[in-house]
């Protein structure tokens, strides 16, 4: 069974992402509120998700150039400093076209947090890559629960959204204040391949190829300070080819990473991976931006109370991911999504035949505990098998969250428009069967030519 080594790099990363989770579970709380003061339809509400996915675009596009210009680190610090300046511009506007925008801003950026955090991880921690993402989604969830009780708790004192959002602009000046006082850094990359397809140049003496952090050594190229060498990691695997990744990845990802990761297209499974991640992503989004509406219009909570208790998706998503992290040591990622598929289906139907809040708000918990899994093994999956192509796989992986961030909301809230929130949330389960289908597709891709459908799940022995 792998092991995780939670180094100051690692832990530095899961607070990165944090940082975007207090946004991203914060947000959805805020546009029901959204439309009351800007006096606008539940679809036209929902054009501020198709801002997020505007910016993912963006941002996915934006990410795998940055780091190999500036490095990976100093794309996550860009980002992170791009969402600051957003969501201060989110308080300070009014308008329906100056909140999308503000939006779009901070999703473009959030975007190179996200895609340079998951590729840092599976880097660096090979055969435990599904467990650090899941360990930092489980972080960024935990950040989430914050955010929703912090806004309704602004609201019912009368303060309204926009003091709880600025919170994040002070969380993103603590967390480097902490980067630079610990001196968190990147150690030395290791030398990049010769040519594309030779061997892999040998690390020069002292550097750190393996991805330890050097004790009080880490050239201005760091996390901290900011810069890396132009597309390259701690541990230097994207210069080393696929065999580094291939070797280490969890289960059957191995044989697709090493029959595909050396080529220039990524393989039919990264694809796969791409729909599932948008589709998924469509049912984390729905429930972030519209689940405030059902417990106002069928479970009869306030505006304030509804708002704070879609924490509780985030909580169940919290403690799915902190169990979830050792679960994905152990089994391999396919067969652990479809079950997580089966507690979020278990939870949405608690969730929308409830008519009383507390009832609901237990079915969201349960929901939150399926999700949980959904992003983190399905992400693992993607940048496993791209092999040396993480970056792209990355920015390319932002698209699906774009199309998912997109279409969703704006369709769910259309039909809500005409049928009402709670019969429109029958959408969600069309979704996690979709999903289902898709994992399981997934599954057979990853197989290698020949070997049977496994009968129990195995558990990983690199």
């Amino acid at each position: 069974m792998p092991r995780l080594t939670r180094d100051r790099l690692t832990w530095l990363t899961y607070a990165q992402l944090g940082l975007w989770g207090f946004f991203l579970y914060g947000f959805g709380p805020v546009v029901p509120l959204l439309r009351d003061e800007q006096g606008t339809s539940a679809a036209v509400a929902g054009l501020h998700s198709t801002g997020i996915a505007v910016g993912a675009l963006a941002g996915g596009a934006l990410f795998a150039p940055l780091a190999r210009r500036l490095g990976r680190g100093r794309a996550i610090w860009i980002g992170l400093a791009g969402v600051a300046a957003g969501v201060a511009a989110l308080g300070l506007v009014r308008a329906l076209p100056a909140t999308i925008t503000a939006v779009a801003v901070i999703a473009t950026f959030g975007m190179l947090v996200i895609s340079g955090v998951s590729v840092v991880l599976t880097d660096r921690h090979g055969a435990g890559a599904p467990a650090a993402l899941t360990e930092a989604n489980a972080v960024c969830a935990g950040a989430g629960i914050l955010a929703p009780l912090v806004i309704g708790a602004s609201v019912d004192a009368g303060w309204g959204w926009r003091p709880a959002m600025a919170v994040e602009v002070g969380l993103i000046a603590l967390v480097a204040l902490a980067a630079v006082t610990f001196r968190v850094r990147l150690p030395r990359p290791a030398p990049a391949a010769a040519a594309p397809g030779g061997p892999p140049t040998a690390p020069a003496p002292g550097s750190s190829a393996s991805g330890s952090l050097a004790p009080g050594s880490a050239a201005p190229g760091s996390l901290a300070s900011g810069s890396s060498a132009p597309g390259s990691l701690a541990s230097g695997s994207a210069a080393s080819g696929s065999g580094a990744l291939a070797s280490s990845a969890p289960g059957d990802v191995a044989s697709v990473a090493g029959a595909h990761g050396a080529g220039r297209r990524l393989p039919a499974a990264y694809w796969i991976a791409w729909v599932l991640m948008a589709v998924t992503g469509s049912i984390e989004v729905c429930l972030s931006l519209w689940t405030a509406d059902v417990l106002r219009s069928h479970a009869g909570m306030a505006a304030g109370g509804a708002s704070a208790a879609v924490a509780a998706i985030v909580c169940g998503m919290f403690l799915g991911r902190v169990v979830g992290g050792r679960f994905a040591l152990r089994y391999r990622p396919v067969p652990l999504l479809l079950a997580a598929l089966g507690v979020s289906l278990a939870g949405f139907a608690l969730f929308w035949i409830a008519s009383v809040g507390w009832l609901a708000v237990t079915g969201l918990v349960v929901l939150g505990l399926g999700n949980a899994l959904h992003y983190p093994l399905a992400i693992s999956i993607a940048l496993a098998v791209a092999g040396p192509a993480a970056d792209r796989a990355a920015g390319y992986a932002s698209y699906s969250m774009g199309v998912g961030f997109g279409i969703a909301p704006v369709a769910l809230g259309w039909v809500a428009d005409g049928v009402g929130p709670h019969l429109a949330f029958l959408l969600l389960p069309a979704f996690i069967a979709a999903a289902a289908l898709l994992a399981a597709r997934l599954g057979r891709a990853l197989r290698p030519a020949g070997e049977p459908a496994p009968t129990t799940p195995a558990t990983t022995n690199a």
